[in-house]
């Protein structure tokens, strides 16, 4: 696991050394006082990532948990574009256009674009879609209103007073059904019971209930563990699971791929009623073209998070089928969402968060 994080680390590792190179070139007018505080200062929250990941287990007090997280989660956005800028001020000296304020305008824009990102951070959008499933439900309770959000990352990134924002949000629509798409919880559980996070949870209100399936998130987090934090919520996690409700909706909740000895699909929808409308929970939007051969009517789906931040957002267009948005495949309606919050940095650069609402009409 160790070589799969060598390069990324590596790059990272050197995309600060080169800004603090450049920087003390900036700053050589400086006194040696004021280069050593920033010298520090500047280290501090480069490092800051590492003493946030390894430490991810460890109970530090909440605050320090969070300052930790946020700044060096931050740190890596900051490093991405800041090189970025930099290089292309270098990129200009080629030919013969050089900016003598290069270092402090890189700074300039990178601010400006991790405010940018941190707005749209925090205040996500609502998406709502009218689908039309050709298969009856009981009671004539039509239409059907489904609150679908994911990758909420509960955790040292994403606290409880976040929640309770998310929780109101969601609350505010007064939905039949809540469903989540995974990665509800970010590394550790250890955060949420330190927050009691379960308290916020526990006022999500849907007479139909709340369901979820587990992302990969909730695998490095240990399963078990969540699982337990979870009981102690109204939040029902489907591994490889259907559920009929009392309208004669089929919920089906995979396990996620991370586990390889899921059920496949094709073997999970033996259990349904092909005549009843059935919706599909899979974390990760991967052979979605089996979705509609096996009866599905709806699934939704998040892990993307469109890339959160751009140019990353092209990675993902790239390697999924569809890394993002409404489809249609067929006879089923496929929606993969760039998630609730995120994960790592508090920005949303070239995306957006978001919260889905279905207005499901059965006939």
């Amino acid at each position: 696991m160790l070589k799969i994080f060598i390069l990324p680390i590596s790059l990272y590792l050197a995309g600060n050394i080169y800004i603090f190179y450049r920087g003390a070139q900036a700053l050589s007018s400086q006194s040696f006082g004021v280069k050593v505080l920033l010298s520090v200062l500047f280290w501090s929250g480069a490092l800051s990532f590492f003493v946030s990941f390894l430490g991810r287990n460890v109970k530090f007090p909440i605050a320090l948990a969070h300052t930790f997280y946020e700044v060096g989660s931050s740190w890596l956005v900051f490093t991405l574009y800041m090189v970025t800028c930099l290089l292309l001020f270098d990129l200009f000296k080629l030919f013969n256009i050089t900016f003598k304020y290069s270092f402090y305008l890189s700074s300039l824009l990178t601010i400006c674009l991790l405010s940018h990102g941190y707005y749209n951070y925090r205040h996500p959008q609502t998406k709502v879609f009218n689908i039309v499933i050709n298969k009856p439900i009981v009671h004539n309770q039509q239409p059907l209103k489904v609150v679908a959000v994911s990758d909420v990352h509960l955790g040292n990134g994403t606290g409880k007073g976040q929640l309770k924002r998310y929780v109101e949000m969601i609350n505010a629509q007064h939905p039949d059904l809540i469903l989540i798409g995974g990665d509800l919880i970010d590394n550790s559980v250890i955060p949420l019971y330190a927050e009691r996070m379960q308290e916020e949870l526990s006022q999500l209100k849907a007479p139909l209930g709340i369901y979820m399936v587990p992302g990969n998130h909730e695998s490095f987090s240990d399963i078990h563990k969540c699982k337990t934090f979870l009981q102690e919520t109204p939040i029902q996690m489907l591994r490889d699971t259907v559920v009929t409700l009392p309208n004669n909706i089929q919920l089906v909740g995979r396990d996620d791929r991370t586990n390889k000895s899921r059920l496949s699909l094709q073997a999970l929808t033996k259990k349904i009623d092909p005549s009843k409308p059935v919706i599909l929970l899979d974390h990760q939007p991967y052979d979605l073209s089996e979705t509609e051969k096996n009866g599905i009517d709806l699934q939704f789906s998040g892990h993307t998070h469109r890339g959160q931040i751009w140019p990353i957002s092209l990675i993902t267009d790239y390697l999924f089928d569809q890394s993002y948005g409404y489809r249609q495949w067929g006879n089923s309606h496929i929606y993969v969402s760039s998630g609730l919050s995120l994960w790592g940095p508090p920005f949303r650069i070239g995306t957006n968060s978001e919260m889905v609402i279905f207005n499901i009409q059965c006939k």
